[in-house]
């Protein structure tokens, strides 16, 4: 048996030796990864949104400053009233003389436009506190008309109010305002209507110079500077966002800075289409992949170990 097992291996030491060098055949297969660099549509697109945030911001500083700016708050609140419900207004508030006491017995009559062309009215008398309240009327634009019986003259102030509709989930909007009756003496310098010498009734008209803006409840104003600081803020984290994806190379956080920046416009409807311009542009940005070399691929394999 020994002998054999030597004739054995001695067959085996005898065998050619191979070639140790290791041989690779390639396929022209290519190693790729996704490129986090920015595609310049993306840039172009993130500075778009910038531009559009800017008008938002600048839409919600409109809105922040009731007394200037291109919107006033009555123009926005009479847009809104509209398309207000019919009969969902609510209107209260105290009558005054020019010394600040209640005037008891006052009669107030509101004049409103039911629909176009055809208007309506209703009337009631001041209680001993000097208020009055009128319930489910339209919103929008309204004339009240004040008369007060004083030493055998009827003394009319007229002015120009706008009824507030609902607003958000509220059923109905609420106007509070407090009206001043001029002294008698100024109405002794007011000319008579017809232009008689003398006359028993009395007129103050204010609803020309109220007829760019009339008198409106003063938190209607509140909520729409609230609407202002709303849109700035909105415009103010698209623009953070955009910076973000800038920083990340990443399409789908560009995609949300464009979403915040269509819901900071307000009622600028083509800045709103602008913003969705944007956002259905992010979906037509390529997807970048790069390429890896042997020196790539080494690189990659070494950092991951």
């Amino acid at each position: 048996m020994g002998e054999e097992n030597e004739e054995v291996w001695e067959g085996i030491e005898g065998l050619p030796e191979t070639d140790s060098s290791v041989m690779f055949a390639t396929s022209g297969a290519t190693f790729t990864i996704p490129d986090t660099s920015l595609h310049p549509i993306t840039k172009s697109i993130a500075v778009f949104v910038i531009f559009i945030a800017a008008s938002g911001f600048l839409n919600g500083l409109d809105y922040a400053s009731p007394e200037s700016g291109i919107v006033q708050p009555d123009e926005f609140v009479y847009q809104l009233s509209k398309t207000a419900p019919p009969n969902s207004a609510m209107f209260d508030g105290f009558i005054y003389d020019d010394v600040g006491e209640p005037i008891e017995g006052a009669l107030v009559h509101l004049e409103w436009e039911e629909t176009p062309g055809f208007f309506n009215s209703s009337e009631m008398y001041t209680d001993a506190n000097g208020s009055f309240s009128f319930e489910e009327i339209k919103p929008g634009l309204a004339r009240i008309n004040i008369v007060v019986e004083r030493d055998n003259y009827s003394d009319l102030l007229q002015e120009r109010i706008l009824l507030s509709p609902p607003a958000f989930i509220e059923p109905y909007g609420f106007t509070n305002l407090d009206f001043h009756v001029p002294s008698q003496e100024e109405y002794a310098e007011q000319p008579c209507r017809f232009g008689q010498e003398t006359c028993s009734i009395r007129e103050i008209d204010r609803t020309g110079e109220q007829m760019e803006n009339p008198r409106m409840d003063p938190s209607a104003a509140g909520i729409y500077i609230m609407i202002g600081f709303a849109f700035m803020g909105v415009s103010i984290i698209s623009v953070g966002f955009v910076i973000w994806a800038l920083k990340t190379g990443s399409v789908a956080i560009l995609r949300m800075s464009t979403m915040f920046a269509f819901f900071g416009m307000g009622h600028y409807y083509a800045a709103c289409i602008l913003g969705l311009t944007a956002f259905l542009l992010t979906f037509a940005i390529p997807k970048r992949k790069k390429v890896l070399q042997d020196g790539d691929v080494e690189a990659n394999l070494q950092s991951s170990l």
